[in-house]
C-alpha cells in the first residue's frame, strides 16, 4: 500500500467489484488494450490465476483506500524467475481514476516490491503503439524505451499490433 492505493492479491471474490469499475468508462470497448467485459470478470479472473499457478502471473485488484472502493487491475506477467525478470501489466482503472496519482503509485509498489523484495534485475513493460497515453505514463516514470516490436501481437479484434517496450533495470532504481 502507498500513494493512497493498495494492491491487493486478485480472487474470484472481486469479480463483481471489477466489473463495477470496467463500466466507468466501458473500457472493454478500446480496441488497444485487454480489459475485460462486465459479464467477463469471472473468466478475467480465473486466466489471472492460472497464470499465477503456472508462475507466470501474479495478478492483483487495485483498492482506492480513499472511498475503500475496487478501481481497476495490475499483474506481473511474462515472469523469467531464473534471470529475475517480470513485466507490469494487464493494468487498466475505471475511467475517473485515470491520469491520476493512481498509475504511478500503482507502478512504484510493483516496481519496489520487484527491485527491492524479489531482487529482480529488470522490470519490462509494454503497450500498444496506438496507446499514446500509457507510452507517456511509462515514460513519466523514467522507464527506458527500448524499442518498438512490430506486428508483435493480435489485438483482441484480431489486428496486427505493434507493441512499444519499455524497461527499468535495477541499476537505474529507485532513479
Amino acid at each position: 500500500a502507498g500513494g493512497g492505493v493498495r494492491l491487493e492479491p486478485m480472487q474470484p471474490a472481486h469479480a463483481a467489484a471489477l466489473a463495477a469499475a470496467v463500466q466507468d468508462g466501458a473500457l472493454w470497448t478500446l480496441h488497444f488494450t485487454t480489459v475485460p467485459a462486465p459479464d467477463g470478470c469471472d473468466a478475467y479472473i480465473a486466466h489471472a490465476l492460472r497464470g499465477q499457478a503456472d508462475g507466470s502471473m501474479l495478478p492483483w485488484v487495485v483498492r482506492d483506500v480513499a472511498s475503500d472502493t475496487i478501481i481497476g487491475s495490475t499483474r506481473y506477467h511474462d515472469i523469467v524467475a531464473a534471470i529475475g525478470r517480470v513485466e507490469i501489466g494487464y493494468t487498466w482503472y475505471a475511467a475517473r481514476f485515470q491520469r491520476t496519482h493512481v498509475n504511478t503509485a500503482c507502478k512504484l509498489l510493483l516496481m519496489a516490491h520487484a527491485f527491492d523484495t524479489l531482487d529482480c534485475g529488470v522490470v519490462a513493460l509494454r503497450t500498444d503503439a496506438e496507446n499514446t497515453r500509457s507510452q507517456a505514463a511509462i515514460e513519466r516514470l523514467g522507464a527506458h524505451r527500448d524499442g518498438v516490436l512490430r506486428h508483435f501481437q493480435a489485438r483482441k479484434d484480431g489486428s496486427p499490433r505493434d507493441t512499444v517496450m519499455y524497461s527499468v533495470l535495477r541499476g537505474e532504481w529507485p532513479g
